[in-house]
């Protein structure tokens, strides 16, 4: 069973940190359970402040503080649609040719039609996580910073650099997912009514500074080779970096005070540089999804599952079952589990990216049911409300990546860490960057990718960037934002199945790069300025 130390902690922050009603509207509400006791009760040791920490850990894990759904941190979120990287997966895959669902809850078929309103639950969800995130974060920096002298010292100084990094996270997937955002930080005051709008550019420039400026928190970790598997460390705050510079341009375009866009790629070169220098590829891709990927040396940092420790309906519980039709023992036990939810299947635009290849790349993990007694499903999405529609992917299993069962297999819920960051990303990104001008070898870490997936060189393009993030990077909660930096998620250019609302797809409208600010924060928080077209 994995070491679990760092997630799944009892202990609960109260006033100043929960969001109810409005995620970030007032920064002094009670928590859901009243009877909480407060932190000045619990914050009497160093133990007590990891315990705070870890919760800022949990909560991109888990939904509630016991079990996969009991009493969900937000009040009014399902806590299972509203898991923070189920919620993630919502926005950034659903959207796209990697996804689609056949599940009518709500209005989830509006985010593969890419015609979601301000009112959308998913979009909801997803920014409602983001800052209850933000302000557990928020609070443990408050809170640490003006801990007692007794616990003051390098390990403070540690657990608040950690914090920074995982607020630095959130504010990433704000920033990107969502554009001008509330902006909150340990310096605004308990009860404060709405913070303040922060535009986009102005935050991509704090987010920046936040890793590379004086008191960064880049400094305050440690290495990945000296960090507990679990907690960030300087190699995610690199990627981080390196995935703000990545997207500088598209974060920074549009300013309402017309500032120049800012184009990053030499700095995106030079911080991937330093992942892809020291940091090698395993030889069997599919370990960074199964159930021992905690043991995998080329993942950066993920968001971790246990089958007995960390259960959530969430995170790769939701694509593993969600890929599995329901009552097939044998295709449930090919991917190491006991159930199947059947929803998720990918478009076979997606497909197409393997085509001629799918006998020798790796990464071809996909089915038609066929295989495990089922008819046969179509490789189009011809009905959108069928299973049956669409191929399944087979790349996250709860079992090890050597076939063996996962050391929970027996529960119902995986033990597979869903990846953050991992380096094959890092060799992506530097091919990208020196494809737009920076200096650096993309050619040769874009054939290392395609090399281990045991494929042939194909020069740097544009095409094979796209198409190379999209074969080794699936369902890892990037596609959206790949579309929009190559300016394909909304055009005509390119389409596949029920894009738009329609089997044959269409172009949308340019607003749908952005998600609205949800309708609840704007009617309580007359700070904030709805995002253009909604």
């Amino acid at each position: 069973m994995k070491k679990i130390t760092t997630l799944f902690v009892s202990i609960m922050v109260s006033a100043s940190l929960l969001f109810t009603a409005s995620c970030v509207q007032d920064l002094n509400v009670e928590p859901i359970d009243p009877n909480l006791e407060t932190p000045e009760d619990v914050l009497n040791s160093i133990e007590a402040y990891q315990q705070l920490l870890a919760k800022c850990y949990g909560g991109l894990s888990v939904s509630a503080s016991e079990g996969p759904d009991s009493s969900p941190d937000i009040d009014g979120i399902d806590g299972g649609y509203g898991q923070y990287m189920r919620a993630l997966f919502h926005l950034q895959e659903l959207p796209t040719d990697e996804a689609s669902t056949c599940w009518n809850d709500q209005t989830i078929k509006s985010l593969h039609g890419l015609s979601w309103t301000t009112s959308d639950v998913f979009v909801t969800a997803m920014f409602s996580r983001i800052y209850y995130q933000i302000g557990l974060c928020n609070e443990f920096i408050r809170r640490g910073e003006a801990a007692a002298a007794e616990f003051q010292g390098e390990e403070m100084d540690y657990m608040i650099a950690q914090a920074r990094g995982l607020r630095a996270l959130s504010y990433y997937h704000a920033i990107d997912l969502f554009g001008n955002v509330p902006f909150a930080t340990e310096e605004n005051s308990v009860g404060a009514t709405g913070p303040e709008q922060i535009l986009r550019y102005d935050l991509y420039e704090w987010l920046v500074n936040e890793i590379t400026g004086e008191n960064n928190f880049r400094d305050g970790l440690r290495p990945l080779a000296q960090t507990e598997y679990g907690r960030v460390s300087q190699e995610f705050a690199t990627m981080l970096l390196a995935k703000l510079y990545l997207n500088a341009e598209v974060f920074t375009a549009n300013d309402p005070e017309g500032r120049p866009v800012i184009s990053a790629w030499q700095e995106c070169a030079d911080e991937s540089s330093k992942i892809v220098d020291n940091m090698s590829l395993v030889d069997d891709w599919q370990w960074n999804f199964s159930a021992d990927n905690n043991l995998c040396p080329e993942i950066i940092f993920a968001v971790q599952s246990d089958g007995a420790n960390i259960q959530t309906y969430g995170s790769t519980n939701f694509v593993i079952k969600g890929s599995i039709v329901s009552g097939n023992p044998e295709w449930q036990a090919a991917l190491g589990t006991n159930d199947g939810w059947g929803g998720l299947v990918v478009t076979p635009q997606f497909l197409d990216y393997f085509e001629g290849e799918e006998g020798q790349d790796q990464r071809y993990l996909f089915t038609d049911g066929s295989e495990f007694g089922e008819e046969p499903h179509t490789r189009e999405i011809l009905d959108n409300s069928n299973f049956a529609s669409g191929w399944c992917q087979m790349k996250f299993t709860n079992l090890k990546h050597d076939g063996s069962p996962a050391d929970n297999s027996t529960s119902s819920y995986p033990d597979t860490d869903y990846p953050i960051f991992r380096a094959a990303d890092a060799y992506l990104m530097l091919a990208e960057a020196v494809l737009n001008g920076a200096s650096g070898d993309g050619q040769a870490a874009l054939d290392a990718v395609r090399e281990r997936a045991g494929l042939g060189s194909i020069t740097l393009t544009e095409d094979a960037i796209i198409s190379e993030r999209a074969r080794e990077l699936y369902w890892e909660n990037m596609r959206r934002q790949d579309l929009i930096r190559f300016g394909l998620l909304t055009s005509s250019t390119y389409l596949w199945d029920w894009k738009g609302g329609s089997y044959e797809g269409n172009g949308v409208d340019e607003r749908y790069n952005l998600y609205p600010i949800p309708s609840t924060e704007i009617n309580s928080n007359s700070k904030l300025d709805q995002n253009p077209g909604y």
